[in-house]
């Protein structure tokens, strides 16, 4: 396993990250598609044995289940410091006041116990899982510094967001020296590249890593475009999972689909191999987070690092591409009611 750099840190993470969600009991919280922990530590400890030292969770995965079985994996099977556990925080935990959200109490409440979850006395990435708007940012930045100055917390990462979002929470940090994100955990894939107008360039001119969360695009990527719904997840998914690869763009998908399936041929490897060895590519990506459910997913996610693309396969790759949603011309308020408008009740911020 060749280690990169988080960002411009010195610490040395994978370049491929386990992500985390795809473990949880089943009764806590994804009944249809989460593995308990009896089928989810075999996967662990394989990542472990290849060299894979990162791995991300959440609190609110499967209501804490996650964080509980990679915490005593990762006990068991590794030594503590030689692993990244990079997890966050924001979504409802519980029902009632301060159950959610990135308010002082929220985050001092959280923090301590995704600790106890996870079996550790240090949170090696403590990320905000998307923005609370209902708090004032300065609150949250300057508490998440104190984490860091208490050593509960390693480092800070952030999630998506509106680039704008992030570069006013960069500057806050700089101007009044608190611990900065070194992260943005974003959606970016060969079906979703929107974050190429903003957020890319924004990361690489702060030098913040990016860790891309549905690198595989909820699995379409990995197969042909024909069983692009074929699997427990998409088919529970639903209207979320439309919102993400727009049916008004199918035709690009189709067309981008086809091309990972030709150039996995012409490389002899999966086409989800193809598909990551693309996000390798931008230099801008730290490491995709695989929500690997079988050994092979773990095993095609390392044959990545190994396939070197070619020009003419990146042109295959990326030329049949479209825009998935039109944000010129209006604000960022109202781009997000029309997407929000596709999901009646969704609130995707």
């Amino acid at each position: 396993m060749r280690y990169v750099k988080l960002g411009t840190t010195g610490l040395d993470v994978s370049p491929i990250a386990i992500g985390a969600m795809t473990y949880g009991e089943p009764d806590r919280g994804h009944p249809v598609w989460s593995l308990g922990e009896e089928d989810a530590r075999p996967l662990i400890k394989h990542a472990l044995d290849a060299g894979i030292n990162f791995f991300d969770t959440a609190n609110m995965y499967s209501n804490g289940s996650s964080e509980e079985i990679l915490g005593r994996a990762l006990r068991d099977f590794a030594n503590r410091d030689d692993v990244v556990i990079a997890t966050k925080l924001r979504h409802p935990m519980r029902p009632g006041p301060n159950g959610k959200g990135l308010s002082r109490k929220a985050i001092m409440t959280e923090v301590d116990h995704s600790l106890r979850r996870l079996g550790t006395d240090y949170i090696d990435l403590y990320q905000v899982h998307r923005n609370d708007h209902a708090t004032p940012l300065e609150e949250t930045l300057e508490t998440l510094s104190d984490l860091v100055k208490v050593g509960k917390v390693r480092y800070l990462g952030a999630s998506s967001m509106f680039a704008w979002e992030f570069a006013k929470a960069l500057h806050l940090q700089k101007q009044n020296g608190w611990a900065r994100f070194v992260s943005m955990q974003d959606h970016y894939n060969l079906l979703a590249r929107e974050e190429e107008r903003e957020m890319i360039p924004l990361c690489l001119d702060e030098g913040v890593g990016t860790i891309i969360w549905s690198p595989l695009a909820r699995g379409r990527l990995a197969r042909g475009w024909n069983e692009a719904n074929s699997t427990a997840r998409s088919e529970t998914d639903g209207a979320y999972a439309d919102t993400l690869y727009s049916p008004e763009q199918e035709a690009s998908n189709h067309a981008i689909i086809d091309a990972v399936g030709q150039v996995a041929a012409a490389h002899g490897v999966s086409r989800a191999s193809i598909a990551l060895a693309w996000l390798h590519r931008q230099p801008v990506v730290t490491a995709p987070l695989v929500g690997a459910g079988s050994i092979k997913q773990i095993d095609d996610a390392i044959a990545s690092l190994d396939v070197e693309l070619t020009d003419e396969d990146v042109r295959a790759l990326t030329a049949p591409y479209t825009p998935r949603y039109d944000w010129q011309g209006v604000s960022d308020e109202a781009a997000m009611d029309a997407i929000r408008a596709r999901v009646p009740g969704m609130a995707l911020r």
